[in-house]
């Protein structure tokens, strides 16, 4: 009976030792997700019909994360999910800015949901690449600022 003790007390501490001795592996294989700016609500915009209140639109997205006021008011909610695995550097793997645009009434006029789709500004929402115009180069520009566009 004496000498089972000290045999169960091996198997223990070896099989302590192989959990320690994996756990460096596993923890380098896991991916840690980020998620910057304005988290959108799963069916948010769907909520926010056209012809919507300025207030409407704040008690159902909240407070925009920029506001445009150049030909028409335009609330915008900005977004940016990162990943890292292991001790790579961090990657962005999406990057959104929702826009509102109001009436002179302070009213909905059309709503737009912008990403990167192969290095340009696209509209997710009536799936259409944006041309030319403010809304391009306020775009760019905010793009820029959160990283993505060179």
């Amino acid at each position: 009976m004496l000498r089972m003790q000290p045999m169960s007390r091996r198997v223990r501490n070896l099989a302590l030792l192989g959990v320690l001795a994996v756990t460096p592996v596993l923890s380098g294989c896991i991916t840690q997700n980020f998620q910057k700016g304005y988290v959108l609500p799963e069916g948010a915009l769907e909520q926010v019909p056209v012809g919507a209140s300025q207030e409407q639109v704040l008690i159902i997205l909240g407070t925009p994360s920029t506001v445009a006021t150049v030909s028409g008011e335009v609330f915008y909610y900005i977004s940016q999910k990162a990943e890292r695995t292991a001790f790579l550097p961090q990657k962005v793997v999406d990057q959104r800015v929702v826009a509102v645009y109001f009436d002179k009434n302070r009213r909905v006029e059309r709503l737009a949901n912008y990403g990167q789709q192969d290095g340009r500004v696209f509209d997710f929402v009536s799936r259409t690449t944006v041309s030319g115009g403010q809304d391009l180069s306020y775009l760019t520009y905010l793009f820029k600022i959160i990283g993505l566009q060179e």
